[in-house]
């Protein structure tokens, strides 16, 4: 699945604001419920799915990006939350750069084995340093999805 058929603005946060990871996977524990993708009461669980995550092993990679995930009972679809930060976030990352670009993946556990592409397909298209570049230039949730639409577009 495409990045750009799982973000919708109210899955974007344009700055995010964190001052490490660990804020920063907090943050993608919320906003999702903005977007009614779960509720309130769900918040919890995710973040502390996330953190257990990520203290097993970075998510932060290379080239300012950082793909937190984590597999959760209780949801039915996947939810992809975009944090851009063009400052960047402490992430513990491969290359020790600030994590400007966060996806954050929310995976049902059901379904956790299906989504292992998405995630792979989603490294891919942020390996590409004009898909970076685009996005770091965004200045609201509206440019972020269009980005992500135009750079996704048929044939891509």
């Amino acid at each position: 699945m495409k990045l750009s058929e799982l973000i919708t603005s109210d899955l974007v946060e344009v700055p995010l604001r964190a001052t490490d990871k660990w804020e920063a996977l907090a943050a993608i524990a919320r906003i999702p419920v903005r977007a009614g993708r779960y509720p309130q009461s769900m918040v919890a669980t995710v973040e502390q799915a996330l953190v257990t995550r990520e203290r097993s092993m970075t998510t932060g990679m290379e080239h300012g990006i950082a793909i937190p995930h984590a597999a959760i009972d209780g949801i039915d679809d996947l939810v992809a939350v975009l944090g851009l930060n063009p400052v960047g976030i402490p992430f513990e990352t491969l290359d020790g750069a600030p994590a400007r670009i966060v996806i954050g993946l929310v995976i049902p556990r059901s379904k956790k084995l299906a989504h292992i592409k998405t995630l792979a397909e989603i490294a891919k298209l942020l390996s590409r340093a004009e898909v970076r570049d685009r996005l770091l230039r965004c200045t609201d949730a509206a440019m972020a999805v269009a980005a992500l639409v135009e750079l996704q577009g048929p044939g891509r």
